[in-house]
């Protein structure tokens, strides 16, 4: 049978992939080219990806108990893990409309793009990886699963080396310019900081 956790987490994901494939459709018909790269790394990560969250849908609809923690009320986990979910779904879409035609998924590197600076990337320097993270946790504590959190853990490590693996591609393509950012911008999330002068990039 179909439980409210899993219906939750089912709506959460058409919402959230269904951004990131009208993203990617649209926007390769537009420049006419692939915007994917392809690499282990980025098929290893979908992999992942597909696993936490089928496993996840799993342990909702199974209601196992042998791999939950209840730590706090299903109420409490629940109003937590909604809240997760709402924010990943929205630094996602501001990451996906703020990046505009420099989104890609992955590097290519025979495609330079611009270094975009304004929008929530004035908060963040990786806001969509960031939304990953916010699934992951909300997921965990919607569940209250150990299971989960030790995979979140590892996919937080994951996501970690995908991303100084990008910044270093970013400082060699744009240099000083990109060194400034690095400066001013959080590698996650920074909501004390005081945002910098958009550049309009």
């Amino acid at each position: 049978p179909m439980t409210e956790s899993a219906l939750a987490i089912i709506l959460h994901q058409l919402v959230f992939q269904g951004m990131f494939f009208a993203k990617n459709f649209f926007l390769s018909r537009k420049l006419g080219r692939p915007i994917r790269g392809t690499n282990r790394e980025a098929n290893i990560s979908i992999v992942f990806f597909i696993t936490f969250i089928s496993l996840a849908l799993f342990f909702a609809i199974s209601g196992e108990t042998l791999v939950t923690l209840s730590l706090i009320s299903t109420q409490v986990a629940h109003a937590i893990g909604y809240l997760l979910m709402m924010a990943s779904v929205v630094i996602a879409f501001a990451s996906l409309w703020h990046l505009g035609d420099s989104w890609r998924v992955g590097v290519i590197e025979e495609q330079r793009t611009e270094l975009v600076q304004n929008g929530i990337y004035r908060m963040s320097r990786n806001p969509y990886f960031l939304a990953y993270i916010l699934i992951f946790a909300a997921y965990t504590v919607f569940l209250q699963n150990w299971v989960l959190a030790i995979l979140a853990l590892f996919g937080f490590s994951m996501i970690h080396g995908m991303i100084r693996r990008e910044e270093a591609y970013l400082a060699e393509i744009h240099v000083e310019e990109y060194q400034r950012y690095k400066a001013l911008v959080p590698r996650y999330l920074s909501i004390f900081k005081p945002w910098f002068p958009s550049s309009g990039k």
